[in-house]
């Protein structure tokens, strides 16, 4: 497992690396975007019967399985032909997503079929953002001094929390300064062309990065693989699984602990959806507070250690925490938001730096797709659709946070035998 990035003798530049980290946002913004609506989505597109909220999220799940797809594919490209490529691509094919979604006719103007157009541009949304998030990931890494690699690493799971935030407070705005005909005829487009437009903007700023200073050195020493799948599964199948268990932590605590949350709220009667939405940005601004935090420990005290307190974390508190954003009360529903979203900033942060440091940069990217984002296929795409049907069916409020907590149980053993990969540190600071 390598603590594998070589010395880099062509400085990124400080523009790229900003525009790198910073272009998260949009990512997340567009992906996250339906959740956050997903009540409104679910009258417009799918006729707002029973069901249609249960609807919606399994369409954000099924959405999820063409993650692993589009990250192997973009993984391949930028394996293969350079990482600043591959971001050019997915963030090309996720504007487009965003604005077709954006002029869709609604369930009443063409019925059913609104609901199955919807689905189809999800699956090319959530094959686009599979390339994203493990592109800039490594690429960040690859750029980072190697005494800052989790502070700056981790920017990338800040910035992508700004784009979620921005997501909730559009949605949010939109939502109340509408009248629930407006929203439902014309408003809930305003979110998605404003999506396009951040993404559109995303594609002109990366034409200007420049390649990263590690798949140039490979390309020097003639060690790109020409077979990045065949490559990475051949020489780092333990790397893919440890990467599998700390995205699998990653997933759960993000996508049922935070995006799921105003879901919960709504569903569970506790607060409507003004109310459900302004606390999740709440929530969003803890994560953007917690992220670089989590990464710079991790810098000075190791990955390991802060991935098993964390872990230790998600397993004793979320079932409590949704017990109280059940009750109806506002002080308990912030509080149960914010610890929350603070245990998945932190493990988010830390995941992002510790599932590259899994592969050498050959093949970094395959790995990455193979490992961390399979993971979030499953444990971040289904879960919250999961989480609401045993919700629906049982009526156990807590049922959420049960998930968080077995899936934190089964990784604890994972982090406490896994090697540390942060590098050693020389000297103080």
């Amino acid at each position: 497992m390598a603590d594998t990035v070589p010395h880099v003798t062509r400085p990124m530049s400080r523009g790229s690396m900003a525009i790198a980290a910073f272009s998260t946002v949009v990512e997340w913004y567009d992906f996250t975007l339906y959740l956050y609506l997903a009540t409104v989505l679910s009258r417009v597109f799918f006729g707002g019967g029973e069901g249609s909220l249960l609807v919606t999220l399994g369409g954000f799940a099924v959405a999820y399985l063409m993650r692993p797809i589009g990250a192997l594919v973009f993984g391949h490209i930028g394996d293969r032909l350079g990482r600043r490529r591959a971001l050019l691509l997915s963030v090309a094919l996720m504007t487009a997503a965003m604005l077709a979604t954006a002029i869709l006719p609604t369930y009443a103007q063409i019925g059913p079929a609104a609901g199955l157009l919807l689905l189809l541009i999800r699956c090319v949304m959530g094959f686009s953002v599979g390339g994203e998030y493990t592109g800039v990931v490594a690429y960040l890494l690859e750029g980072a001094p190697t005494h800052r690699r989790g502070l700056i690493a981790s920017s990338a799971s800040a910035a992508s929390e700004i784009g979620a935030l921005l997501a909730v407070g559009v949605s949010a705005l939109t939502v109340h300064l509408l009248s629930p005909v407006d929203l439902d005829g014309w408003g809930w487009r305003i979110p998605f062309l404003v999506g396009a437009a951040l993404a559109g903007s995303v594609w002109i700023a990366r034409s200007t990065m420049q390649e990263s200073p590690d798949f140039e050195r490979q390309k020097a020493e003639g060690t790109v693989p020409t077979r990045p799948i065949l490559h990475t599964l051949t020489h780092h199948r333990v790397g893919i699984a440890r990467a599998f268990a700390i995205s699998a932590l990653g997933s759960i605590t993000y996508y049922v602990g935070i995006t799921y949350v105003p879901a919960f709220l709504t569903s569970v009667g506790a607060f409507g959806e003004t109310e459900a939405l302004w606390l999740a940005t709440i929530a969003a601004v803890v994560v953007i507070a917690v992220t670089p935090l989590a990464g710079m420990l991790s810098d000075r005290i190791g990955r390991k250690p802060v991935l098993i307190g964390l872990a230790v974390c998600a397993a004793v508190l979320p079932m409590t925490m949704f017990a109280l954003m059940g009750e109806g009360s506002t002080a308990r529903a912030l509080l149960g938001a914010v610890v929350l979203a603070g245990v998945a900033g932190g493990v988010s942060a830390v995941g992002a730096v510790a599932t590259a440091e899994q592969f050498p940069g050959e093949g970094r990217l395959t790995g990455l797709a193979l490992g961390a984002t399979a993971a979030t296929a499953v444990f971040g795409g289904f879960t919250p659709w999961v989480a609401e049907l045993l919700v629906a069916r049982t009526g156990w409020d807590v049922a959420p946070g049960a998930l968080i907590a077995l899936v934190a149980l089964a990784v604890v053993p994972i982090f406490w035998l896994s090697p540390e990969t942060a590098p050693r540190r020389s000297s103080p600071g």
